[in-house]
């Protein structure tokens, strides 16, 4: 009897591990540099009294994200598609499309501007040069794995996996109060105007609306040709590899923001740059911390590229309804934020701004993505069987509230 447990519990592993993917992929979005540029100024200008935000948007995102993938376990599309045929008209389908390249590029921003800062860190090149290297990382990365996407969910396991560990590292040499790390996740406030505006970027950092489109089309190919039984299988592999991964996802915000807090805050050293946060770091916990820092700066810029990227080609052609030239679609995606950051680069503005900017403007368009997959996930003709319990419903209307909530605050309160 044992063994026969032991034996169902091997083949029921096996399956798992053949399913897995999907949110591998996602989750590389929720520790991408976006959420440095806002857990590094959330700890270093408010202490551990934010964290409380991280918990709630990496709830939301773990919420949001199970939908996504469940609608295209239920529906064989993706969002893109779904949404494309439910507007019908291109009167409507083209400017939805269009504001969702926007958020797009807002995403590849940050991620783009993260390996362009550890590149220029790490190694000493120039930031103009980096800016140039920053733009063919990803390219080269997918045409090493062209046709090959286990391989590419193998190498996001390798940037999650360093991007964990470094983080564990940090909190070893820069160890948090337990009674301060319970409090600032107890017991929500906002200590100032600023205080909501970062928590803003936080949300839009951490509920990354782009791939919200990417999980319904990577659980599409996973469910191709796949029986009704097979996909209610598919289902509970989703569920537990969402919650595994994106509770890793969180932990490593959670750090980041507890490592300013622990380094930079009793100092009164509000971090105003990347650069600045890796200068203060050396001097009070090593060159090592500075290092490992960056390494995991350079991994998730890097990952993170490889998944907005992918997100951008699997927006484009849902909305459009058709194929795109592949490298034409990559290149393009890669590109366009080339010539504004190397601008930016040059008249010297600050990347961390513009990092916390763009992560605002992604919580300004989280609802184009959040409240289409609420929608549609509660729709029985939609989704049959998998249609969302009503619990379900009620608990993702509350998260839309909240989001749709911070946001309206944050634009009264910055007038």
């Amino acid at each position: 009897m044992p063994s026969s447990r032991f034996s169902n519990l091997v083949h029921s592993l096996k399956r798992f591990i053949a399913y897995s993917g999907p949110a591998l992929i996602v989750s590389i979005a929720y520790i991408d540099p976006g959420n440095y540029g806002t857990d590094l100024q959330g700890g270093s200008a408010f202490g551990y009294s934010l964290l409380w935000v991280v918990w709630l948007s990496s709830a939301m995102a773990m919420l949001v994200q199970y939908l996504s993938g469940k609608l295209g376990i239920a529906t064989g599309k993706s969002l893109a598609e779904l949404l494309r045929e439910k507007l019908g008209k291109k009167m409507f389908v083209i400017p939805y499309w269009l504001s969702t390249e926007i958020m797009a590029a807002a995403t590849d921003l940050a991620e783009y501007l993260g390996t362009v800062i550890a590149l220029n860190l790490l190694f000493g090149v120039p930031m103009i040069y980096a800016a140039i290297f920053g733009a063919v990382d990803v390219i080269l990365i997918l045409a090493l794995t062209y046709k090959k996407f286990r391989v590419l969910e193998q190498i996001f396991l390798l940037f999650v996996s360093i991007i964990s560990f470094g983080y564990i590292y940090e909190l070893s040499v820069a160890p948090p109060s337990i009674e301060e790390i319970l409090s600032g996740s107890l017991l929500p406030h906002f200590a100032n105007p600023n205080a909501l505006f970062v928590s803003v970027g936080i949300i839009g950092a951490t509920v990354m609306p782009h791939v919200v489109f990417l999980h319904s089309f990577l659980t599409k190919e996973k469910a191709n040709n796949k029986t009704a039984e097979e996909k209610k299988r598919m289902r509970r592999f989703h569920l537990a590899e969402t919650i595994f991964l994106l509770t890793i996802a969180a932990l490593v915000n959670a750090a980041i923001l507890l490592m300013a807090a622990v380094a930079f805050y009793p100092h009164n050293s509000q971090i105003q740059s990347i650069s600045e946060a890796y200068k203060t770091l050396v001097p009070l916990f090593g060159i090592s911390a500075g290092v490992v820092f960056l390494i995991t700066l350079l991994s998730s810029g890097i990952a993170s590229s490889v998944a907005g990227t992918l997100s951008g080609q699997i927006i484009m052609e849902g909305f459009l309804g058709k194929k795109i030239n592949v490298w034409l679609r990559r290149i393009i995606t890669r590109f366009i934020n080339v010539v504004p950051t190397s601008l930016a680069i040059l008249f010297g503005f600050d990347p961390l701004h513009i990092l916390v900017y763009s992560q605002f403007i992604l919580s300004m368009l989280i609802p184009l993505a959040v409240i289409p997959v609420v929608i549609l996930t509660m729709n029985k003709k939609i989704m049959g069987e998998f249609a969302n319990r009503k619990i379900t419903t009620i608990v993702s209307c509350i998260f839309v509230g909240i989001i749709l909530s911070f946001n309206v605050l944050s634009l009264v309160g910055r007038q």
